[in-house]
């Protein structure tokens, strides 16, 4: 097999402690090479070095990186900014930091273009618009003063990919690039992906920790592990018969949970029709002219220690449903807390309902105040509700708390979020949700920036929780992998409507909707 890229014995070390240890990899040339692994494997800085896009405190005490014929770590930079964006280009997990904000779509485009060719700027207009068109905004390659924030986070993908494919390079490498995305958007990328690399015969690198994606569009397969590669092969040979114990871990971390629904449980959160609906306003006089109806007469009950999954694509109105539930935002309808009416009750009184209902955020990275210590983090919902509570009643909260989520007392209460992992992180997230002793959980993609393993990890932590503490949750996700290990009935929601409503097993296994069928298949 004809090898376009070949890295032999790479080290990479920050400060005094090496993070890669003598990586061997063989990208195949018109192939799909994956790299698998936890956050902290070396996924990323194995790909960045070949385009010595390194961190400023990394370096390369040894190894080789060839192109073809070339050993990149002996190339000048001035040569490897010519193959940087040309021969090789990179896609990254985030297209809304990777895009300039100030900057038009059109310019971003034509920019990359330009800097690789001497070509009139109506030919790189016209380029521009084809490779709009190619990546399947046919729709944008006609407006050129859209921003980035005019567009969903599928079109913002589309527009970086249009930007790496800008020069036809010999090889891209994508890094997590359907991570942020839908799963829905997520294929449409990967089989964007797979039609561009036929089109145009591309090489192509990919990055994840996704199991999923990876058996769905590679061809070989790499498994890292603390900065070393442990396994390597064809993707048939890793999926049918993986040799490593983690290897087998990372393909059989997807779990499943037994439906037990008692029916006589009592009702703890009840919503009736609700709705939420955004007016849109035109002219000078600002009047409303429609509405975007982001929930529709929307109704369910939550019951004691019942688990209920919400799931749906971007935009079909999951967020505005916390909202409206928590009373951020203004709804009609009704919403019962434990047989109160939330939108008839005074704002000091839903003060006093809001320790019942909490709230795990998506993304542990930033939801946590980076410049408060985890004591601080963790009592901030003590210091609002309960301000004369002393200190050693707190101390002793504090530490019960923090058990229960899997960590210990004496090793954290004084650290700052940025010494933690992502996993710990989310689990002192759900420790600030759980301080306050409440009976509902609102949990908002809590797994979704995580590796598979951790995410398995806080599953588990919240299933073990749920039956300790008879919690009960709204869990609200894209991911149907996710929701099968969580949820005990699930609401699909599309556009704002209920397009479907069971409990989980016959979501699975008999879907009424092609809608759900569709998010099914995307997963599974």
């Amino acid at each position: 097999m004809n090898k376009i890229i070949s890295i032999n014995n790479l080290c990479i070390s920050f400060k005094n402690t090496e993070v890669l240890n003598r990586v061997n990899l063989n990208i195949i040339k018109g192939k799909t090479t994956a790299i698998v692994g936890e956050s902290g494997s070396g996924k990323t800085l194995t790909a960045l070095s070949i385009l010595k896009l390194l961190p400023n405190n990394a370096k390369i005490t040894s190894g080789e990186i060839y192109l073809e014929n070339k050993n990149l770590l002996s190339e000048t930079d001035q040569f490897i900014q010519k193959i940087r964006g040309n021969k090789i280009s990179t896609i990254f997990q985030e297209p809304m930091t990777s895009l300039n904000p100030l900057h038009t779509i059109h310019k971003q485009i034509e920019e990359v273009i330009i800097t690789h060719n001497k070509i009139s700027y109506e030919k790189v207009k016209n380029k521009t618009k084809n490779l709009l068109k190619e990546v399947g905004l046919t729709e944008l390659s006609e407006r050129p003063k859209v921003y980035p924030y005019e567009l969903s986070g599928g079109q913002r993908q589309r527009v970086m990919i249009a930007m790496s494919i800008a020069n036809k390079p010999d090889v891209l490498i994508a890094d997590e690039p359907t991570t942020a995305l839908d799963v829905t958007i997520q294929m449409q990328i990967l089989e964007l992906l797979s039609s561009l690399q036929k089109k145009l015969g591309m090489t192509l690198l990919f990055i994840s920790h996704d199991l999923s994606v990876v058996k769905k569009i590679s061809d070989f397969v790499y498994v890292m592990k603390n900065g070393k590669v442990i396994e390597n092969g064809n993707k048939d040979q890793i999926f049918n018969n993986p040799k490593d114990e983690y290897t087998k871990k990372l393909i059989s971390s997807n779990t499943k949970k037994k439906v037990n629904v008692n029916s006589i449980q009592d009702e703890i959160l009840r919503v009736d029709n609700l709705k939420v609906w955004y007016p849109i306003k035109k002219g000078i006089l600002k009047r409303t002219v429609n509405y975007v109806k982001a929930i529709n007469n929307l109704s369910f009950i939550l019951k004691k220690g019942e688990s209920i999954g919400i799931v749906g694509e971007s935009g079909s109105g999951k967020t505005s449903l916390i909202l409206a539930i928590l009373k951020l935002i203004k709804s009609e309808g009704n919403v019962f807390i434990n047989n109160k009416n939330i939108n008839k009750l005074t704002q000091g009184q839903i003060l006093n309902i809001r320790k019942q209902i909490q709230i795990v955020f998506q993304d542990p990275y930033s939801s946590l105040s980076p410049r408060m210590n985890v004591e601080e983090i963790i009592s901030e919902g003590l210091n609002v509700h309960y301000p004369r509570m002393n200190k050693k009643m707190k101390i002793s909260k504090l530490k019960n708390v923090l058990n229960d989520v899997g960590l210990d007392y004496s090793e954290t209460v004084e650290k700052y979020p940025h010494e933690f992992s992502g996993g710990q992180r989310q689990r002192i997230a759900i420790a600030r949700a759980l301080i306050l002793e409440p009976k509902i959980l609102i949990l908002d993609e809590p797994t979704s920036a995580l590796d598979i393993t951790v995410q398995n990890q806080i599953i588990n932590l919240l299933n073990e929780l749920q039956k300790k503490l008879s919690l009960s949750y709204i869990f609200i996700s894209h991911d149907m992998k996710v929701i099968r290990s969580i949820a005990d009935k699930i609401i699909v929601l599309k556009s704002g409507n209920v397009v479907e409503e069971n409990i989980n097993d016959e979501i699975f296994n008999n879907p009424i909707s092609e809608y759900t069928k569709n998010l099914i298949r995307s997963v599974l």
